[in-house]
């Protein structure tokens, strides 16, 4: 074959490929939103108002004028850290991992499956993302032994997690209420709607009955539930039982156990949060950066 029979060939595959992928290109469909499955063609629309259309391409040029520089340094930051953390085999304990997961699912409302599995998942880099950068920027920061123990002593509590429940509940006057109201849970009713028609608990009625995470051990845990909510699946509702202000039906959303740590399982937490204390850095990797070959979109 001669060559200038393959140098044609070789420009009639080129010519080929990218009309291919344009035409491909054209018709692309991107996800943007992970939990509804919602696309949008790459060439298409994202809104219509009145006559007037909005393409996904103006869309994305106005994202990226607004907060396109500042997305694009959070990604670098993120790498950054991922690669010096590998490279200085820093790694976050899971049980660390799992206590803040409780503590931040705590603060959350009622969620569902889906929400929960998503809310994870980024939560989970996130924590793992801010211990490893505090340890890279403390890694080098020598704090005595005597200071982590001291203050680990003080505050011993503060870096475990309690027991918790997410609960909701139902209070009647009598126990043919409460089983009236059981009868209709059993058909198919909601319990916030039944919380809302029966319950005499002013302070949650209102709520759906809703009483959110409680601290298993606390005060405000009301008597009796635990031992009720102990035997119960997450997302059920209880028999009914006697308690000191009538009969209660309790809804069991989610239990979180404690997580709990001894001195040497937190100790390497305790230095970098002191030694971060002392160098008075911020908790930024910007002077990381210095440590990777970084070439991006805005540098100077």
């Amino acid at each position: 074959m001669s060559k200038k029979l393959l140098l044609g060939i070789i420009v009639v595959l080129l010519i080929t490929n990218i009309a291919t992928l344009l035409f491909w290109s054209q018709d692309e469909k991107v996800v943007i939103n992970d939990n509804t499955g919602k696309e949008v063609e790459k060439r298409g629309d994202v809104a219509k108002v009145g006559n007037e259309k909005i393409t996904y391409n103006q869309w994305i040029s106005a994202l990226t004028n607004d907060f396109g520089e500042n997305q694009l340094k959070k990604m670098i930051d993120r790498s950054v850290v991922e690669q010096l953390a590998k490279e200085n085999n820093i790694e976050v304990d899971e049980k660390v991992i799992e206590r803040e997961l409780a503590f931040l699912t705590s603060m959350q409302g009622v969620l569902t499956e889906e929400e929960i599995a998503t809310n994870e998942e980024k939560w989970k880099r996130d924590i793992t993302y801010r211990y490893q950068l505090e340890q890279l920027l403390t890694m080098d920061i020598d704090i005595p032994e005597e200071s982590i123990k001291a203050h680990y002593d003080e505050y011993e509590n503060q870096y475990n997690f309690s027991a918790s429940m997410q609960v909701s509940h139902i209070i009647v006057d009598n126990i043919d209420t409460a089983e009236k109201v059981k009868n209709e849970l059993d058909q198919g009713a909601a319990f916030p709607l039944l919380a809302q028609e029966y319950s005499i608990d002013e302070e949650s009625k209102n709520d759906g009955g809703y009483l959110g995470f409680i601290t298993t051990s606390s005060q405000f845990f009301p008597a009796g539930y635990e031992e009720v909510a102990k035997k119960m699946e997450e997302e059920t509702y209880s028999e009914p039982f006697q308690v000191d202000t009538g009969v209660a039906i309790i809804y069991l959303h989610r239990k979180l156990p404690s997580v709990e740590f001894t001195y040497d399982e937190i100790k390497p937490y305790v230095k970098s949060e002191l030694a971060l204390q002392q160098s008075q850095q911020s908790l930024s990797a910007n002077s990381l950066w210095d440590k990777l070959k970084i070439e991006w979109l805005y540098e100077d």
